[in-house]
């Protein structure tokens, strides 16, 4: 009787199908992938043996995009079959990643002249959150970012805002002006009568001690709208 040999072991015919997919991301970047994809590429981290595709179009199909299943919160994500902690944390990672990119492109820098960095720093670490946040830029004199902070976390719908303190955060960090900054978890960003009388409420308390509400930013999955480009400001 022959002897028999041993059949080479093969690699699982997800192996093929990762390698493939680095080497469009090494060559092409970001653009040359589908959201999914880019999803899955996070996955494979988390995941490092079996099909993810499924998965990755799941997260999509769920939050609406990339950046709205990279931002929701750990519970939401929990929801969809499959996806444990190991994923999550994943996810969390690259958030955190991009707000700290965000960040680096308005700290220390003239915030006026850099105005496009600011927005997309608002809109990467609010945009996509599921409750209202608000936010505020201190400036100093020379409108150099002094401290990025969340200053009230609320509801779907709404966030209790006080003036007052607003202002004492000011004076405590010596900051000269301020950016607002919220969301809307609905999407839309248009301000509603309640954002326009809180902000002439800040201005006014702000005034009279020489600091200057540059703008107030409200920004949504539908885009962004500052205060001062309508007028309101």
């Amino acid at each position: 009787m022959d002897e028999l040999r041993e059949r080479p072991q093969q690699a699982p015919h997800y192996h093929g199908h990762r390698e493939r997919l680095r080497a469009r991301f090494r060559d092409g970047g970001a653009q040359a992938l589908a959201d999914y994809e880019l999803m899955e590429l996070i996955l494979f981290r988390a995941k490092p043996r079996g099909d993810v595709k499924p998965l990755a179009k799941a997260l999509i199909d769920s939050f609406g995009s990339f950046a709205e299943a990279i931002a929701a919160p750990p519970d939401r994500l929990r929801d969809v079959d499959g996806v444990g902690q190991q994923i999550v944390t994943e996810l969390k990672i690259v958030q955190a990643a991009a707000e700290k990119l965000t960040r680096g492109a308005v700290s220390k820098r003239e915030v006026m002249s850099s105005w496009e960095a600011v927005v997309e720093h608002c809109r990467t670490t609010m945009a996509f959150s599921d409750k209202e946040q608000f936010r505020i830029l201190f400036l100093d004199k020379r409108n150099a970012l002094i401290a990025d902070e969340v200053q009230q976390q609320g509801t779907v719908d709404h966030t209790p805002v006080y003036p007052r303190e607003v202002i004492k955060r000011a004076l405590e960090l010596s900051a000269t002006a301020l950016v607002l900054v919220h969301n809307h978890p609905s999407g839309d960003p248009t301000p509603s009568d309640a954002d326009i009388r809180m902000t002439q409420t800040i201005i006014d308390v702000a005034k009279p001690l020489g600091i200057a509400i540059h703008d107030h930013i409200v920004v949504g999955k539908q885009g962004h709208v500052s205060f001062r480009a309508l007028g309101l400001i």
